[in-house]
């Protein structure tokens, strides 16, 4: 009887297909339904971020970090920000502190909801993304009211803020925040205990905590298989350590492991947005007093020759950033984010390079869908939450 031999097939999943959450190029190797290897492809969204800022002003930046994952603009900036004011040893106001924790805090609900919504529609529960961008337009009409732009605000700047908060954002926070717990009630509801959801997620894309490790995986990803490596705790920043909330952990490390981390996650950002809320009063300081870098008050600018001799001078020339290298990283929605920042002393960056957390993502996909099926592939992309931008800068 002769001998039955089989060939594996190669498919190109993307740049184009839905379920890659961009232009990500995944090259499978599969026996039947069963993928036998993945080679992911990046490159395609590549956009020259990290180059570009070499020709701007420092404070012209943060519109391209904003850029780079596009669900994190809050987050890109701060990280940046932090890494350039601790090369101009500045120290800003506690309630710009504050602030600036209360808008990244935001922003992970909105990068969570954006990631549960898509996620789940992927695995075809639709209702769900319905549902998540429905809070999530109440974040970016925050965003719109404080800044006038709904995704990219801009609004986090050296020194400290771009201006004070504008009339109603208490009143637009306190609403969402009271909100999320029962909308995120109403997620659960609809997926923890969902059989369909359980059978595409439990036991699907599996990762060990040693080897989350060796993929240099953080955030949500590696929590879910056991870590519990979260910068806002190993290393705080920005006054995280005055706060109160916990690192959610789960040891399955498959894809409903991070699932149920994001959950956690969620409800831990609103009880961060609640601290960070009562803190804050309606009006006050909204950036540091160093004219070296924060333009003075219009009422100066308009009365004063030597105020409006330095607003011309920030606004035209820039400023100087002493020569020296930081790096600061930041605990963003999809894991640490870390600036590294050169200066050689000008007005201008000598070099950003920006540790993405997308890519480290990316590199360990063929690691969690290997051996699973073809359908398997979709549910873990998007359990690992990349941004093409991001990963591709």
């Amino acid at each position: 009887m002769p001998e039955l031999r089989t060939e594996t097939m190669t498919v190109n999943m993307g740049p184009q297909h839905p379920s890659t959450h961009g232009v990500l190029r995944l090259v499978l190797e599969l026996d039947g339904e069963t993928v036998i290897s993945v080679s992911p492809t990046i490159g395609y969204l590549h956009t020259g971020i990290e180059k570009t800022t070499e020709q701007k002003k420092w404070q012209q930046v943060i519109p391209l970090v904003e850029r780079m994952d596009y669900l994190s603009s809050h987050s890109n900036t701060f990280g940046y920000v932090l890494s350039v004011e601790k090369l101009l040893g500045l120290e800003v106001p506690d309630r710009v502190k504050w602030i600036r924790i209360l808008l990244v805090e935001l922003q992970r609900l909105n990068n969570h909801l954006v990631w549960l919504g898509t996620h789940a529609m992927d695995l075809g529960a639709f209702s769900v993304m319905l549902y998540c961008f429905r809070e999530r337009e109440l974040i970016l009409n925050i965003n719109e009211l404080i800044a006038g732009f709904r995704m990219f605000p801009s609004y986090i700047r050296i020194g400290g803020l771009r201006e004070d908060l504008a009339s109603g954002f208490h009143q637009a926070v306190r609403e969402l925040l009271d909100r999320m717990p029962a909308r995120i009630d109403e997620y659960e509801r609809l997926l923890t205990k969902n059989p369909i959801f359980l059978r595409r997620t439990q036991g699907v894309g599996v990762i060990s905590k040693a080897d989350a490790h060796l993929y240099g995986l953080a955030g949500p990803i590696a929590r879910g298989s056991g870590s519990t490596y979260d910068v806002r705790k190993a290393f705080p920043y920005s006054g995280y350590e005055t706060f109160d909330f916990t690192v959610p952990t789960e040891t399955a490390g498959d894809v409903f492991a991070r699932y149920l981390v994001r959950l956690i996650e969620m409800r831990e950002s609103v009880k961060l947005c609640d601290q960070a809320l009562a803190r804050i009063a309606l009006r006050g300081v909204y950036a540091a007093d160093d004219t070296r870098v924060v333009p003075p008050p219009k009422d100066k600018v308009y009365t004063e020759m030597e105020a409006l001799i330095q607003h011309f001078l920030i606004f035209s020339q820039g400023f100087n950033v002493p020569a020296g290298e930081a790096y600061v990283a930041v605990e963003g929605p999809k894991g640490e984010h870390g600036c590294h920042v050169v200066s050689d002393g000008g007005n201008r960056p000598w070099r950003v390079k920006m540790r993405s957390p997308s890519l480290a993502a990316c590199q360990a996909l063929s690691h969690m869908a290997k051996g699973g099926l073809i359908a398997d592939v979709v549910s873990v992309i998007g359990s690992i939450d990349v941004v093409m931008g991001d990963t591709d800068r």
